[in-house]
């Protein structure tokens, strides 16, 4: 059964087009991640919970038709904000007991401020809070009437690694109990951090990110191909010699030629490659297979099917499930980057654990 079912929904004011006519379907255990702008993505979550109007289409929730039954199905959804008031006088404990009395539910408010690690700060004031610590109570907040279906604009925006942590096991949990859960980000590692199922939601409509496997080019029909090709590998020596070797990228009518060692990691986003370096984004002509060749004799490590990382910026390996890893990087912003459960073992025996 499909918790959300959206229809032919469109969305213009004025001569704008926000987004042409879309379709999407959430099912029971599943969760969507739609990257897109901050403005799309508020448009969307307002639309699907009645608060601005559609230009067409139809949304339905449990299989009720929003527009109509919005005051029967607001109980059933549970909404994260990126931008929410809050009761900033009230303590942690107060402030859940205020919305458990709201929604009539029985929660347990004790056990759910110990899941999202806000137990021993329950007596403090909101307005004492940090900003990750108020993200965490609004989470709390949110999945405290047992919704069935879960909504995030932009969960873990701005906040500190424990919080995001905290965002992913809770999502996880959330689908196990088979609830329903939809994200908005404008962050295309955190939406595939979450979930396989990614979308981009633009002007030109709604378009799923395909993520292969990192083999999944090789074809089932070239075995005489793939032999030789293992048969190279096992000639190339243990110990490559050193190359100097630059990366190029280019801005504007200017081409910019980088070295490796300036290089912190390397994004593919919708098949185009992005070099992160000290912290600027820059785009290059090369695909992520060619630059995992040319840069792998300078400590670069294909973490995952759409990341390069330089293992020499890594600071910290993160467990955020137990098929969820990231790489924390040594940058001011503490960058994260997926880690796959295949890669975990190669990373260890490339860095020696």
């Amino acid at each position: 059964m499909s918790i959300l079912t959206i229809e032919k929904l469109e969305k213009r004011v004025g001569n704008i087009l926000f987004f042409p006519k879309i379709d999407l379907h959430i099912k029971k255990g599943e969760a969507v991640a739609i990257k897109c702008s901050h403005e799309i993505g508020k448009l969307l979550i307002e639309m699907i919970i009645g608060k601005e109007r559609v230009s067409d289409g139809e949304i339905s929730i449990l299989g009720l038709k929003v527009r109509d039954n919005y005051k029967q199905l607001c109980k059933k959804i549970g909404i994260l904000s990126l931008n929410e008031g809050m009761y900033e006088r009230l303590n942690a404990v107060d402030y859940l007991q205020f919305f458990n009395r709201l929604y009539e539910g029985r929660a347990e408010v004790d056990v759910i401020l110990q899941k999202v690690g806000l137990w021993e700060r329950r007596k403090q004031k909101i307005e004492q809070l940090t900003f990750s610590e108020r993200k965490r109570l609004q989470l709390a907040r949110t999945i405290l009437h047992n919704p069935d279906f879960i909504i995030m604009e932009e969960p873990d925006q701005n906040v500190d690694v424990e919080t995001k942590l905290i965002i992913q096991k809770m999502i996880s949990e959330l689908i196990e109990k088979e609830k329903a859960v939809l994200i908005t980000t404008s962050n295309f590692e955190n939406a595939i951090l979450i979930t396989e199922n990614v979308y981009k939601l633009s002007d030109e409509g709604l378009k799923k990110i395909e993520i292969a496997e990192e083999d999944s080019n090789i074809q089932q029909d070239e075995p005489k191909k793939l032999e030789e090709e293992i048969m190279e590998e096992e000639m190339i020596p243990l110990i490559q010699p050193v190359r100097f070797e630059k990366i190029p990228a280019k801005v504007e009518d200017k081409i910019i030629l980088f070295d490796p060692t300036e290089i912190s990691f390397i994004e593919s986003n919708e098949g185009i490659s992005h070099l992160h370096v000290n912290e600027e984004v820059f785009p290059c002509t090369y695909t992520l297979n060619e630059l995992f060749d040319r840069l792998q004799p300078f400590g670069f490590f294909r973490c995952h099917r759409s990341y390069i990382v330089n293992l020499q910026k890594v600071r910290e390996v993160i467990t955020w499930t137990r098929n969820s890893y990231s790489l924390i990087l040594e940058d001011s912003k503490k960058s994260s980057i997926p880690l796959s459960k295949g890669k975990l073992t190669e990373l260890k025996d490339v860095i020696g654990l």
